[in-house]
């Protein structure tokens, strides 16, 4: 055989795998689809809009907290003419005797016993129904689920009643009790259908080894489910810092007020408002808030997207 006709048949031999080992080597490229120019400028003009639209509330609160009180109703516009900083002294000063920073921490007071009070006792109800079977279970998580139909208005009177027999009017305790007495049926809806998702090997392989309800609710389930607990914490604490007519009904007393009760004295004293330290305070009221959210939102995110995943 001649070196020439080696030479074909390896060459001959050799295509085959060389063109083999191309094709693993180099997979075929998905097809990048272009957004064209104009696309991209709409979808980012459409955006920017949006954005807009949902920021002027909060930028003309902010920038209207410079307005002195006569420019209330007679500059529409959205920078003041005679910027001041009169109104932020006068908010901190107080109102009725009560500095500022006593209806902050009332309103903290309450908002943390909430989240907490709301938590906790959320977190037992949530377990007994997802992972304990009893008599009646059905039946009372139709009952559970169906006070998220009955308003507030309704149970007001005999919830007033209640309390001013006991004698726990103007007092925190109204606010604050329920909360632990999982009444918040909105969150323990939202943790029995996250604890629901988890497959129940992990209780039997905990009784395996001893472990009662008490461990298995606090060393098993209270980890799988920190997103929900973070979820109800940031509703309960908004909720909470927000609600103006439960401390309504149950504090008289100015010092009690929180912020949401504290804003309505700058509008009732010797039937006059004064607008500049009104929109003063509902600004630095809504800075907590938004501090709060900006920073566990990501928590919030995760919560409600992992609702729909099973386990």
């Amino acid at each position: 055989m001649s070196t020439s006709n080696v030479a074909t048949t390896s060459g001959a031999a050799s295509t085959p795998v060389f063109a083999a080992q191309q094709t693993i080597a180099a997979p075929p490229r998905r097809r990048r689809v272009k957004r064209k120019t104009w696309q991209t400028v709409i979808w980012l003009v459409v955006l920017i809009a949006l954005t807009a639209l949902v920021l002027y509330p909060l930028v003309w609160l902010g920038i209207s907290t410079l307005k002195p009180n006569s420019e209330f109703g007679q500059n529409p516009g959205l920078i003041p003419q005679q910027p001041t900083f009169d109104n932020y002294l006068k908010v901190f000063d107080g109102i009725a005797g009560v500095p500022l920073w006593q209806f902050f921490g009332n309103s903290l007071i309450l908002a943390v016993l909430a989240v907490v009070g709301t938590v906790f006792s959320s977190a037992l109800a949530a377990y007994a129904f997802a992972r304990i079977q009893f008599k009646g279970l059905g039946i009372l998580f139709a009952a559970m689920i169906g006070t998220l139909l009955l308003p507030f208005h309704v149970v007001i009177i005999p919830q007033y009643i209640l309390f001013n027999n006991l004698g726990l009017v103007d007092t925190f305790w109204p606010l604050v009790l329920p909360k632990f007495l999982a009444t918040e049926a909105f969150f323990v809806f939202l943790l029995v259908q996250f604890m629901r998702q988890m497959p129940r090997d992990m209780d039997e392989a905990a009784r395996i080894d001893g472990a009662g309800h008490v461990r298995i609710f606090w060393a098993i389930i209270l980890p799988l489910v920190k997103p929900a607990l973070i979820t109800c914490a940031i509703f309960a604490f908004i909720w909470s810092w927000n609600d103006f007519l439960g401390p309504l009904l149950y504090l008289t007393s100015p010092e009690n007020y929180p912020l949401p009760i504290a804003l309505r004295l700058y509008n009732d004293q010797s039937s006059t408002s004064d607008f500049g330290a009104t929109v003063t305070a509902s600004f630095l009221a809504l800075v907590p808030v938004l501090l709060f959210f900006l920073v566990f939102q990501r928590f919030l995110v995760d919560g409600v997207a992992t609702q729909g995943l099973k386990g």
